[in-house]
C-alpha cells in the first residue's frame, strides 16, 4: 500500500487561497489569481509585480488538444519552483480535456506569475493563452484569435514585447495535416521578419526521446522558427501528466515523465535567457495592414459590383435614349424601362459567441467598410480600419463619426423602373434647350462613367500598395491571408492593363507551396462544416 506523505507545508500561504481539488498524491490546487478586464480583454494575475524585476513573455499556439492548458501550467508550476517531491502541483486553468476542449470563450487569455523570482527563474512569467485554431467553432474563430492578440499588442496596459512563441504539437504527429499548417501558418503570418529567431516547438506528450517525426512535419512544411547549430528546429520536450494521480504501481513511471518536463523546462528557460525580447510594434503593423488590405479588397469588390450595375443601368438609359430620341422630342412623358440600382439595408446574423459580430457601415458613402470580419472592435472608433479618426476603406475616407456598427449591410439591388425623359433630367442635369438635350445627357452619362472608373483605379492601386508593404514587412507573406485576394487583383489589373503590376502579383502568387494549398483546403472543407 502507498502512504501519502504530505510535504507541501513549504506552500501552505499559497494552499490557503487555492482550492482543493484532488488529495493526491499530488495533492492538486485549483489557484484563484486576481482577475481583470481591460476593455474586451482579459488577464489573470498571481502575486504582485516588482517594476524591478525582468519580466518574460511567452505567446503559446496550437491545435485543440495538444495539452497548451497543461503546458501553462507546468510553466505556472516551475516558476514557483514545485518539484516532485514536494507532492503538489497548483493549477491556474483547468485541465484541456475539462476546460479548453468545451471552451466557448474566444478570449487570448494573459496569466501572469509574479513574486517566485528566484525559485528556479531570475525573472517573472506573463504567458500568453490563445484559444485551440482549427477547434469545432471554425474559421471565423481561428479570424478573432488574430484580432485579439492585436488588441492585447496595441492596448497601454497590454503586452509589448514577446520572448517566445511556442508552438505546441504533439511528440506523435509524424505529419502536419491540412488543419494544423493552416494554425502555424496564421501564427507565423502575424510577425513581423525579426520574430523568427524567437519561434520555437514545445513537443507535448513526450516519452523523452527525439521527436523525429513531428520534426521531420515541421521541416516538411517548411514552418519558419529557430533553428540549431544542425539547422534543425530548436524543441523543447515535456511530459502531460504531473498532476496524474501517484500509486506505489505506478510512481517510477510518473516519476520519469516528471522530469522529462522539468529537463525541457530547464532548456527552454536557458533558451528564454538566451534569446532577447521582440517589439510587438512590427506585429501590429502587420496585423492592422493585414486587416485593412482585407476590409479594403472586400469594399472593392462591392464597389466594382456597383459600377458594372451602373454601368448597365447608364447603358440601358443611353440606349433608350437614342432609340427613342425622336418620341421624346414630342413627348416629354414618353417612358421606358430600365433597371435601377440602389442600396438597401439587409441584416446579418452570427453565433452567439460572437459578442462584437456586426459589420462597420459608413451612412455617407452607403458602403460596409468592414464587412466580414469585424468581431472584437465594440464600435467603429475601435475598429482596425480607422486611423487618424478617419476611415481607411470607404470612398470619402469619412471621419469616425459617420460610421456605425449594427447588425446589417448595405446590399446592391436592381429595380425595373419606368423613366420618362423627365425623369431623365432630374436624375442627371439638365442640358441644353430644344434637340441639343439629348447629347448632353449622354456626356454626362459617359462623364459620370469615367469617374467611377478613375475611382476603381484608384482602390486597385491601394490594395496593390497593402500587398507590396506585406511583402517587406511580415515574416510569412506568402500566408493564406494574402493569398486569397491576388486572383481577384490580377484579374483587374489585367483589365486596367497594367502590365508591371500584374507581373508583380504573379511572382507573388508563384511561390504558392502546399502550406498554402493545405490552408485553402481547410477553409474549404470548414466552410462547408465538415471539419471534426
Amino acid at each position: 500500500m502507498f502512504f501519502y506523505r504530505n510535504t507541501s507545508s513549504k506552500y501552505d500561504n499559497i494552499t490557503s487561497k487555492s482550492d482543493l481539488i484532488q488529495p493526491g498524491p499530488p495533492a492538486v490546487y485549483q489557484l484563484r489569481p486576481k482577475k481583470e478586464n481591460i476593455g474586451p480583454l482579459r488577464r489573470m494575475t498571481l502575486g504582485e509585480r516588482n517594476v524591478n524585476k525582468i519580466n518574460k513573455t511567452i505567446l503559446l499556439v496550437g491545435e485543440t488538444g495538444t495539452g497548451k492548458s497543461t503546458l501553462v501550467n507546468t510553466l505556472v508550476n516551475y516558476a514557483m519552483g514545485v518539484k516532485w517531491e514536494d507532492d503538489v502541483w497548483f493549477q491556474i486553468i483547468e485541465d484541456e480535456e475539462e476546460g479548453e476542449s468545451e471552451s466557448q470563450t474566444s478570449d487570448v487569455m494573459v496569466y501572469q506569475v509574479f513574486g517566485f523570482e528566484g525559485e528556479t527563474l531570475p525573472y517573472s512569467l506573463t504567458i500568453i493563452d490563445t484559444p485551440g485554431y482549427g477547434d469545432t467553432r471554425g474559421i471565423e474563430q481561428d479570424d478573432i484569435i488574430s484580432k485579439r492578440l492585436l488588441d492585447w499588442f496595441r492596448s497601454e496596459d497590454g503586452v509589448h514585447e514577446i520572448n517566445a512563441v511556442g508552438l505546441v504539437l504533439k511528440a506523435n504527429v509524424y505529419h502536419l495535416s491540412d488543419r494544423l499548417r493552416y494554425i502555424f501558418d496564421s501564427v507565423v503570418s502575424l510577425f513581423g521578419k525579426d520574430m523568427e529567431k524567437n519561434i520555437v516547438a514545445l513537443i507535448t506528450h513526450s516519452d523523452g526521446r527525439k521527436p523525429k517525426n513531428a520534426l521531420k512535419a515541421l521541416e516538411d512544411a517548411s514552418i519558419k522558427c529557430a533553428r540549431n547549430e544542425k539547422n534543425q528546429p530548436v524543441y523543447f520536450l515535456f511530459d502531460n501528466c504531473q498532476n496524474t494521480e501517484r500509486t506505489q504501481g505506478n510512481k517510477s513511471v510518473f516519476e520519469t515523465a516528471w522530469e522529462t518536463s522539468m529537463r525541457g523546462m530547464n532548456e527552454f528557460t536557458y533558451f528564454l535567457e538566451k534569446s532577447g525580447p521582440q517589439n510587438v510594434i512590427n506585429t501590429v503593423e502587420v496585423l492592422n495592414s493585414r486587416i485593412r488590405l482585407t476590409a479594403c479588397i472586400q469594399n472593392l469588390k462591392e464597389r466594382v459590383e456597383f459600377t458594372e450595375q451602373k454601368q448597365r443601368e447608364n447603358q440601358q438609359t443611353q440606349e433608350a435614349l437614342k432609340k427613342h430620341e425622336e418620341e421624346m422630342k414630342r413627348n416629354e412623358m414618353f417612358t421606358v424601362e430600365v433597371d435601377e440600382i440602389y442600396k438597401e439595408k439587409e441584416e446579418i446574423t452570427g453565433g452567439e459567441w460572437l459578442l462584437f459580430n456586426g459589420a462597420v457601415c459608413c451612412t455617407v458613402c452607403e458602403e460596409n467598410c468592414h464587412y466580414p470580419g469585424c468581431t472584437v472592435s465594440w464600435s467603429p472608433g475601435y475598429c482596425q480600419i480607422m486611423k487618424d479618426g478617419r476611415c481607411t476603406s470607404c470612398t470619402r475616407k469619412c471621419p469616425v463619426s459617420d460610421h456605425v456598427k449594427e447588425k446589417w449591410i448595405y446590399v446592391t439591388k436592381t429595380r425595373k423602373v419606368q423613366k420618362t425623359l423627365q425623369d431623365v433630367k432630374e436624375k442627371y442635369e439638365r442640358g441644353k434647350a430644344g434637340c441639343e438635350v439629348t447629347t448632353s445627357l449622354l456626356g454626362t452619362l459617359e462623364k459620370q462613367m469615367e469617374k467611377l472608373q478613375k475611382e476603381k483605379d484608384q482602390m486597385l492601386e491601394k490594395s496593390f500598395k497593402h500587398v507590396v508593404r506585406l511583402d517587406q514587412i511580415a515574416l510569412n507573406v506568402d500566408s493564406l491571408s494574402t493569398h486569397v485576394h491576388l486572383d481577384f487583383l490580377i484579374e483587374k489589373m489585367k483589365e486596367k492593363g497594367d502590365a508591371e503590376k500584374v507581373q508583380k502579383l504573379e511572382e507573388m502568387k508563384s511561390r504558392e507551396d502546399e502550406g498554402t494549398r493545405a490552408g485553402l483546403r481547410y477553409r474549404l472543407t470548414a466552410a462547408k462544416g465538415s471539419v471534426k
